[in-house]
């Protein structure tokens, strides 16, 4: 449990990080993505999307902290978020050229991000042996 808390956590972290560099530099972070902020309705948007729902995961992944019964439901979370993040970011690798290498970045870090959270629900349905559970 100790890892799979940890994990989320470090997640939920880097998604503060995320949405708070979103929400305070969005010419610089919309740049490194390709992204165009077009008028108040471009920047609202992208506050919106990348400032709020990356907070909004964040919070997720950071419920295990305040109260355990949500370690099944945020870790199931974010592997969800993760795999539909990864098979859309590789379905635009094929639909589209002219990736920047902050788009390869972020690939494999939700690829590591799924990897790992498939990890930790795999963890949790072994049962531990009789040896193990002194330790």
């Amino acid at each position: 449990m100790l890892f799979r808390k940890t994990y989320l956590t470090l997640v939920g972290l880097m998604y503060v990080g995320l949405s708070l560099w979103c929400s305070l530099s969005p010419e610089v972070t919309s740049g490194k993505v390709g992204f165009e902020l077009l008028g108040g309705a471009g920047k609202s948007e992208f506050l919106t999307i990348y400032g709020g729902l990356e907070m909004g995961m964040a919070l997720i992944f950071l419920l295990p902290l305040v109260r355990s019964e949500f370690l099944t439901g945020s870790l199931t979370s974010c592997v969800l978020i993760h795999a539909c993040l990864v098979l859309y970011r590789t379905i635009g690798f094929f639909l589209f050229t002219d990736i920047s290498s902050m788009t390869y970045r972020l690939a494999a870090g939700e690829w590591i991000i799924l990897t790992v959270g498939i990890m930790c629900c795999f963890a949790a349905k072994i049962p531990k042996s009789k040896s193990a559970e002194g330790l």
